[in-house]
C-alpha cells in the first residue's frame, strides 16, 4: 500500500495541474471572443467576393486568353495541399483531426498516382506529417495563429509563395485543408479546392447550367478576373487562418474544462483513497497499543 505521504504528493500535484488547466481556460476563453470577432467580421467581405467571383466567371467563356486559376492548365496530375493547424497543443483532437484528413487524401492522390506536394501552416502540421512526408514538403510557416491576430499580411505571403509555385508549373490543383469553425464545440476539418476556382453550388440552379449574371461589366469579364483570382486567392486563405485560429482556442477551452473537470475528480478519489489509508493506519496503531497493553 502507498504511504500517506505519497497520498498528499499526489493530491498537491494534482490540485497543482488543475489551477494550470483552469487558468488555461480562462486565456482560451478570453482569446476565443476575440478570434470569433475577427472570423465573424470577415465573412461578409468573403462572402462578397465569393458572390462576385460567381457572377463573373457565369459570363466567361473558357478559352485560351481566360486565367489558369479560373480554367486550371488542363491537368490534373500534380495536386499542392495547404495543411492548416496550431503552432502548439493542449487542444484536443483540433490538430490530429485535421492532420487525419490530410493524410487521407495524400494517401488517396498517390493511390491514384498523382503527384502530391505540400505547404503547411502551423508548427504541428510540419512536425507531424514530416514523420511520413518529409519530402512533400516544400514550404512551411510558423506563429501566425499563435499572435494574438491573424493579420492579412500573413495571408498574403502564404499566398504570394502558391502563385509562384503555379506560376512555375510546380501543381495543377491547390486544396485547402482546415478546421471549419462551426460552433464552440464544433471544428469539422474538410478540403476546399482554391486553384482552379470553383464555382459555388446553387441547388436551386438547373444542373449543367452556369448561372447568369444581370450585370454588364467593364472592363469585360476576363480583365476583372485576372485581377480577382489571386486576392480571392488570399482571402479564402485569410478566412481559413481565422477560422483555425478561432477552433484552436475553442478546442483548447474545451479540452482544459474537460481536464479541470478530471482534475477534481481524481483529487476526490485520491482523497478517498488517502482517508481510507489513513484510517487504517490509526486503526493499526490503535491495535499495537492495545495488543502491548494487554501484554503487561
Amino acid at each position: 500500500m502507498p504511504s500517506l505521504r505519497s497520498y498528499r504528493d499526489r493530491i498537491k500535484s494534482v490540485k497543482s495541474t488543475r489551477k494550470i488547466t483552469a487558468a488555461m481556460k480562462l486565456v482560451a476563453a478570453s482569446k476565443l471572443r476575440r478570434a470569433q470577432e475577427h472570423a465573424q467580421a470577415a465573412q461578409p467581405y468573403a462572402q462578397a467576393m465569393a458572390a462576385m467571383m460567381a457572377r463573373l466567371a457565369a459570363n466567361v467563356t473558357i478559352g485560351p486568353g481566360t486565367s489558369k486559376l479560373l480554367a486550371g492548365t488542363g491537368s490534373e496530375q500534380k495536386h499542392l495541399l495547404v495543411v492548416v493547424s496550431a503552432d502548439r497543443g493542449l487542444c484536443g483532437g483540433f490538430n490530429a483531426n485535421v492532420i487525419r484528413e490530410a493524410r487521407r487524401m495524400i494517401i488517396e492522390l498517390k493511390r491514384a498516382g498523382k503527384d502530391v506536394k505540400l505547404v503547411c501552416v502551423g508548427r504541428k502540421a510540419r512536425d507531424l506529417l514530416a514523420r511520413d512526408f518529409k519530402s512533400l514538403i516544400l514550404q512551411s510557416y510558423t506563429d501566425i495563429l499563435g499572435k494574438n491576430r491573424v493579420d492579412y499580411a500573413h495571408a498574403q505571403s502564404v499566398t504570394d509563395f502558391i502563385l509562384q509555385e503555379f506560376q512555375d508549373g510546380g501543381f495543377d490543383i491547390c486544396t485547402l485543408i482546415y478546421n471549419d469553425f462551426r460552433s464552440v464545440l464544433v471544428q469539422k476539418p474538410g478540403r476546399h479546392q482554391i486553384i482552379p476556382f470553383v464555382l459555388p453550388r446553387n441547388d436551386n440552379q438547373p444542373q449543367n447550367t452556369a448561372p447568369v449574371s444581370p450585370y454588364d461589366f467593364e472592363p469585360d469579364e476576363d480583365a476583372i478576373l485576372n485581377a480577382l483570382l489571386p486576392r480571392n486567392l488570399a482571402v479564402q486563405i485569410y478566412r481559413a487562418l481565422l477560422d483555425s485560429a478561432a477552433g484552436e482556442q475553442a478546442a483548447r477551452m474545451t479540452a482544459m474544462d474537460n481536464a479541470t473537470r478530471n482534475a477534481g475528480d481524481m483529487i476526490k478519489r485520491v482523497s478517498l483513497q488517502y482517508n481510507r489509508a489513513r484510517q487504517a493506519f490509526i486503526t493499526k496503531e490503535l491495535i499495537e497499543i492495545i495488543s502491548g497493553a494487554e501484554a503487561l
